[in-house]
């Protein structure tokens, strides 16, 4: 699930506040390794 919600959120169609606790931590982890922010902007 938690990948699901990092490709979402890296398309713009969800954020980090739509995900359910559960899986946020995991997702931040994916969505930071692959450049990203919990809202879909790359990391500078």
């Amino acid at each position: 699930m938690a990948r699901i919600y990092a490709n979402l959120i890296e398309k713009k169609l969800k954020t980090i506040d739509d995900v359910p606790t559960r899986f946020k931590n995991a997702v931040l982890e994916i969505l930071t390794n692959e450049g990203y922010n919990g809202y879909g902007e790359p990391l500078i």
